[in-house]
């Protein structure tokens, strides 16, 4: 007889979920154990504090999507991106709307990323500290004014303890500023990096205060937020993602428009085709639902790296589905780019009309399962930039609406 075993359950968070994910385990976050469930989120919405009347200013919350099968009562190992497994969540509550909520565990301290070296746990701050007094000075950029955090310390007769709120692609340089400013002020300052995702200012800073005395302060000081300003948009990354039925035209106007801003010269240009993804970067996968999702997130990592470095993507392929669109959105947003949806809203009839591969047939006749609008469906995007019927519209037209929706946003010049 052959012993069989359950499948593992498990996930990877995305950027901001990691790193409530890392002061949850390490106790930055207490008393939180783990993910909040629906009733603390309601409450701490609502009124500040989680439903047994705690103080706590912001909603922590892992979200799965609708297909992951992980329920309440099973346990969920959550992985980072490199796929380490990070932490178990013991799975108390799962919504319709994707929350998970339940305490983790953690498997192994984090040794991803930069400084790692600098993160430790307010266990082991505390007691590297001893019981000494210590002025915390929480920060999200450079330090202004080193000299009052001198005077404060002495005043107080205060170690210095500079907590660095390091997340995202700016968040090395805040360490490093940590760092320097270390070597200026007084001898015994110490640097502990926290990877604190930014919030709303309010809360921001009851979450700094929280994390100032975790950390054992008894003082603390709130250093100024960076000032940031967005370079303008023809100089900032950019995705422009097409998705419509086989046949709609969206690859068709895809390559258009690659040619047409190849033609401009002023920006750096990717074309990443549905069908050349399908064999180069997704070789052997299927076309069920969960091999067609990874392949969109595929498609969706490598341009959101292009415009990670300021280069403008154009995608096209189906993506059928309205929770992948917007996971290939958030990994856009996630690296400072921008965010074009192109809806190739041609109606199917004229999509089967056109059928130049000869797919609707075999899909009518059974010989392709699974195919998009007729045995599968198409969930039509609500949150387009742009919708465009082709029918009856030349190729040259179409390009022109999606340059002038680029050009109006400053896109291209």
């Amino acid at each position: 007889m052959t012993e069989t075993t359950e499948p593992t359950l498990d996930w990877v968070p995305d950027a901001r979920e990691l790193a409530d994910l890392e002061l949850l385990l390490s106790g930055a976050f207490e008393p939180l154990t783990g993910f909040l469930g629906s009733a603390d989120v309601v409450a701490v919405e609502e009124t500040g504090r989680l439903a047994d009347g705690t103080r706590w200013p912001d909603p922590v919350t892992l979200t799965l999507p609708h297909h992951h099968p992980v329920s309440a009562g099973q346990d969920l190992t959550l992985r980072d991106p490199e796929g380490a497994a990070i932490a178990v969540l013991s799975v108390t509550e799962r919504t319709d709307d994707g929350l998970v909520a339940g305490p983790v565990k953690s498997l192994g301290a984090p040794e991803h990323g930069p400084f790692a070296r600098l993160r430790r746990s307010p266990a082991e701050v505390r007691a590297e500290l001893g019981g000494r007094s210590v002025l915390a000075v929480t920060m999200r950029g450079p330090l202004d004014d080193l000299d009052e955090i001198t005077a404060t310390a002495r005043e107080l007769d205060a170690a210095v303890l500079l907590l660095p709120l390091a997340f995202g692609e700016g968040g090395p340089a805040v360490v490093r500023a940590a760092l320097k400013a270390r070597d200026r002020l007084p001898p015994g300052t110490q640097v502990v990096v926290v990877p604190l995702a930014p919030r709303e200012p309010e809360i921001d800073l009851e979450l700094r205060e929280h994390l100032a005395t975790a950390y054992g302060a008894d003082e603390h000081l709130a250093g100024p937020e960076p000032v940031t300003l967005p370079g303008p948009p023809h100089r900032r990354g950019l995705v422009v993602f097409f998705t419509g039925l086989s046949g709609s035209g969206k690859s068709t106007i895809a390559r258009g428009l690659r040619d047409a801003l190849l033609e401009r010269g002023t920006r750096t240009v990717t074309y990443l085709d549905g069908d050349v993804a399908r064999r180069l970067l997704s070789a052997g996968l299927t076309f069920s639902k969960q091999d067609r999702d990874l392949n969109i997130r595929r498609i969706g990592f490598v341009a959101a790296e292009v415009a990670r470095h300021g280069g403008l993507a154009i995608c096209a392929p189906i993506a059928p589905y309205a929770a992948t669109r917007d996971e290939v959105r958030h990994m856009a947003e996630a690296v400072g780019a921008d965010f074009v949806l192109v809806h190739v809203a041609t109606p199917l009839e004229e999509c089967e009309r056109r059928d130049r591969k000869g797919l609707y047939a075999k899909a009518r006749a059974g010989l392709i399962p699974e195919f998009t609008g007729i045995s599968d469906p198409y969930e039509e995007p609500e949150d387009a930039d742009l919708t465009l019927d082709t029918t009856g519209m030349t190729v040259d037209r179409a390009v022109e609406s999606v340059v002038g929706v680029l050009n109006s946003g400053g896109w291209i010049r």
